[in-house]
């Protein structure tokens, strides 16, 4: 199965961007042909978001729990975006000893919009190693997140390594969902 992925990214630091692109170069790798196509939400459109079947959403959250400026400036725009049978990754950057009690709420707001527009989400990673108080990006049950919790501030240490295995998860799951 051939496949495209768009990985949709804000990011005022860049840092988004680079694990975005470190999530391209894993992907490509793993399946052996350029399949993920980089698209900064600041500079494209999200109507391109439409053409995929399957994207990968990164956003970071900024200051107590607030959306990522490129993010926020598109955020009424992804309403009229069909979603409906899509497939959504997503991966959040946040600070969790800096805002423990807002740590990847971003991740959470865009999870629930994109669920709400009906998307179908993969990729939630657990948040055993983590330490922060609360936030938006749990689950139910509250012993994962909806997608891959990245803090590079204060575990720069395990971010290559959460990415890759990450990635090799989220394949896993699409291939599962299309047989």
């Amino acid at each position: 199965m051939y496949m495209k992925i768009g990985l949709f990214f804000g990011s005022t630091t860049c840092y988004t961007e680079m694990a975005g692109e470190k999530i391209r170069d894993n992907i490509n790798m793993l399946v052996g042909y350029p399949c993920v196509t980089l698209h900064n939400i600041a500079f494209n459109q999200t109507d391109s978001m439409s053409k995929y079947d399957f994207m990968i959403f990164g956003i970071p959250t900024w200051d107590y729990g607030e959306l990522q400026e490129d993010w926020e400036k598109h955020w009424e725009d992804i309403d009229s975006i069909h979603l409906q049978g899509k497939t959504i990754a997503l991966y959040g950057l946040g600070d969790q000893i800096g805002y423990p009690d807002w740590f990847q709420d971003a991740m959470g707001y865009l999870w629930h919009k994109v669920r709400k527009l009906g998307a179908h989400t993969i990729g939630a990673w657990p948040n055993k190693d983590y330490v922060f108080n609360d936030s938006k990006a749990l689950n139910e049950d509250k012993t994962f997140f909806v997608g891959l919790a990245l803090d590079d501030e204060n575990q720069s240490h395990a971010c290559d390594e959460n990415i890759a295995k990450w990635c090799e998860q989220i394949l896993k799951e699409y291939y599962s969902l299309k047989q």
